[in-house]
């Protein structure tokens, strides 16, 4: 009979599929690897079994013992596999801009999740490195996979993923295009394709703010993909160009391979696909792109592919007048959105504001343009900082984040007018979200001379 002995032994050998409505109208061939149809529905299966079997074979997990990993949810479902096979007990660390579904189904495998917040440095004690080192050490028979610099993750697409693509495409593959994040997929990969052909071309796809593509590791929304540091699994040699890739890009790409083609795919997906076009505009009909597609989009219901959270963070547009058209009104006769950190002085916060004409600042964690949601901390307004200086002078000579205000509710720019008059019965301002990204600052008074400017007389 063709039966496997277990879920583990049906790893790998996914196939390939040409996304032939994607791409309509390029002269190259533009194939996807299927990798969300391993058996725990992502590429981390592969380098999952293989850093449990490198473990065990070093002694350094026992029978009984715990996995603790840091993970983004696809690498833990692997070893979540791999652990319920074997009988191993695993505590997961996520960073809190992971979706719901993936926290769920780690813990539906009988992993602890532990949730750690995502807009604070690797180095932080509450970073979900940190945290996973310190479970590390103080869980007695635990073991750290660390797929950030374990040699068995790039080793085992070196050994499987990077052979079955040159095997599918007949040795014709010219240009492979991957996602970065711990850079073991397309480190491996790309060491076995120019092992057999140093001409094949390596791109990696990276989100806006990673360090791959020369950002700071700043926060973004596509999930399981850039980082904010440098893995030691990422080989930068064996990649010959890296495309940076939006948020915005991201999820478009990731709605319209799903729904031109029926492949469900998630955000680190569509990262990929858009990078994958932007590379094969540029080919002719000799070449063959292949772009390896990580995981499912199911874990990604309640984000991309919900509308309501497309709109609300500023990706999608309602019918009618929206956010965005109050902003528009405004004109530029007044920067749309200032932004001072939390170590400014009040005293210098108001100065600012006289001297540009604003009633709020917004107080984040860099003054860098485009901001992320995540780093915003807070907000500064006029009226309220008067009061305080009014019964203390000595508050306009303390830090602004000792006299800020909580950070204002957001509303997306193709968000209705009505929404921003139902956020504003509870508060004096909202901030606009465009792509994700902050862009301005809405109050009463600016939704209601707009509705007076558009009133017949």
């Amino acid at each position: 009979m063709d039966v496997a002995d277990s879920l583990v032994d049906l790893i790998g050998n996914t196939p390939l599929v040409r996304l032939s409505r994607v791409g309509a109208g390029l002269s190259c061939d533009f194939l996807a690897k299927l990798e969300m149809l391993n058996p725990g529905g992502s590429v981390k299966d592969r380098p999952a079994v293989a850093m449990i079997d490198a473990a065990e074979r070093d002694g350094l997990l026992r029978p009984g013992g715990t996995i603790v990993e840091p993970t983004s949810g696809n690498t833990g479902v692997g070893l979540a596999i791999v652990a319920a096979q074997r009988g191993y007990r695993c505590i997961f660390v996520m960073s809190d801009k992971m979706s719901e579904e993936k926290v769920r189904l780690l813990r539906a495998y009988g992993a602890e999740v532990v949730v750690c917040p995502t807009a604070v440095p690797p180095e932080h004690p509450d970073s979900y490195y940190s945290v996973a080192d310190r479970l590390t050490r103080d869980t007695p028979g635990a073991f750290r996979p660390d797929q950030y610099s374990n040699p068995a993750n790039p080793a085992e697409h070196e050994r499987s993923t990077g052979p079955e693509i040159w095997r599918q495409t007949d040795g014709r593959v010219t240009h492979f295009v991957a996602g970065i994040g711990t850079g073991g997929t397309i480190t491996g990969v790309a060491r076995y394709l120019k092992s057999q052909n140093p001409r094949v071309q390596v791109i990696g796809a990276d989100p806006q703010g990673s360090v791959f593509s020369g950002g700071s590791g700043r926060p973004y929304l596509v999930e399981g993909v850039g980082e904010d540091f440098w893995p030691t699994t990422f080989d930068p040699t064996v990649v010959d160009r890296t495309v940076m890739v939006t948020d915005a890009e991201s999820f478009a790409a990731a709605r319209r391979v799903t729904r031109d083609e029926g492949i469900l795919i998630g955000g680190s997906c569509g990262t990929a696909v858009h990078a994958a076009l932007v590379v094969a505009r540029e080919l002719g009909p000799e070449s063959v792109i292949v772009v390896l597609l990580p995981d499912s989009g199911r874990n990604y219901l309640s984000k991309i592919f919900d509308d309501d959270w497309m709109i609300r963070f500023g990706f999608l547009r309602t019918e009618g007048t929206t956010a965005g058209d109050v902003l528009a009104a405004k004109g530029h006769t007044i920067p749309d959105l200032v932004v001072i950190t939390p170590d400014a002085l009040a005293r210098d916060a108001a100065e600012r504001m006289r001297e540009l004409g604003v009633s709020q600042l917004v107080v984040a964690t860099t003054t860098d343009l485009p901001l992320a949601a995540k780093e915003v901390s807070g907000m500064l307004s006029e009226l309220p900082l008067m009061d305080k200086a009014f019964r203390d002078p000595g508050v306009l000579d303390r830090p602004t984040v000792d006299v800020m205000e909580p950070a204002p509710p957001m509303v997306g720019v193709g968000e209705t007018v009505s929404d921003v008059v139902d956020r504003l019965e509870r508060c004096s301002a909202v901030l606009v979200l465009d792509g994700g990204h902050p862009v301005g600052i809405l109050t009463s008074q600016d939704v209601l001379t707009f509705l007076a400017a558009r009133s017949p007389r």
